[in-house]
């Protein structure tokens, strides 16, 4: 499923059933922002691996297109996956993308609903696992999911957040790795390669896409309200919620990927 090296622009486009092509443009397009994307997908799996082994049941956690249950699957073959999500354009391609893998399910729920994990197919899970995306909801819905997912973790397993922590207490490190980050995308758009807004400008007026992008901005509008607390906050509130462990295992100077021991 992963193509390596190649750079999506404007003039290369996915288009309608070619659900390879919208994984590959949505992972360019996401790299755009995260350089270190696959190096941190790779931490992940290896401590999948380490405290889990290599035939997880996991649960993909606001799945997007499916960027981890992919990874998941190509690394452990045993392994099964649920992706559960809200965005119907994404899911859409999800649901393309593993349509005749009987080790994939996909669910439909709003992770803020109480009720969103009486949807899945298990009650617990070796590995939860989540990527650049919990940074939409606000610290008090995100404790509280943090809550349900210790419910749902197994004694011994894991759930790992891989997502934006910044730092508070260091504001000068903060905004000159962010001036650097913006000038190296900047320069890269002059180039050509597709952002965030443009690549859901291609979906907007893609013939398979463009009802389900128009559901999605009807759901999310242009970009959800969040928080993005440090590290320190979601290790906190991991113990305090019933996860017996949690710490960074991995970090850039713009992300940190969180781990979490039942």
């Amino acid at each position: 499923m992963l193509t390596e090296g190649l750079t999506l622009t404007t003039s290369t486009r996915p288009i309608g059933t070619d659900w390879h092509a919208w994984q590959e443009s949505w992972d360019r397009q996401q790299e755009w922002y995260l350089p270190d994307r696959e190096e941190r997908f790779g931490v992940m799996l290896d401590m999948v691996e380490a405290l889990v082994g290599t035939a997880p049941r996991v649960l993909d956690l606001a799945c997007g297109t499916g960027s981890i249950t992919a990874r998941v699957l190509a690394r452990f073959p045993e392994a099964n996956s649920t992706g559960v999500d809200l965005d119907p354009a994404l899911l859409t391609i999800a649901e393309g993308t593993f349509a005749d893998d009987p080790r994939v399910t996909l669910v439909t729920a709003d992770l803020t609903d109480p009720e969103w994990v009486t949807r899945l197919p298990y009650d617990s899970y070796d590995a939860v696992l989540t990527a650049t995306a919990l940074h939409w909801l606000r610290a008090e819905p995100l404790a509280a999911l943090y809550g349900r997912l210790a419910g749902l973790v197994r004694d011994g397993g894991v759930f790992m957040n891989a997502d934006h922590m910044p730092d508070p207490a260091t504001p000068r490190i903060n905004a000159a790795e962010s001036a650097h980050r913006h000038a190296r995308m900047e320069q890269a758009k002059k180039d050509g390669v597709l952002d965030w807004k443009e690549w859901w400008r291609l979906a907007a007026e893609d013939p398979v896409l463009a009802e389900p992008t128009a559901r999605r901005f009807e759901i999310y509008g242009d970009h959800a309200d969040g928080e993005m607390p440090p590290a320190a906050w979601h290790a906190r509130v991991l113990r305090e919620k019933g996860f017996a462990e949690a710490r960074p295992v991995w970090c850039s100077p713009s992300d940190t990927l969180l781990l979490a021991l039942k």
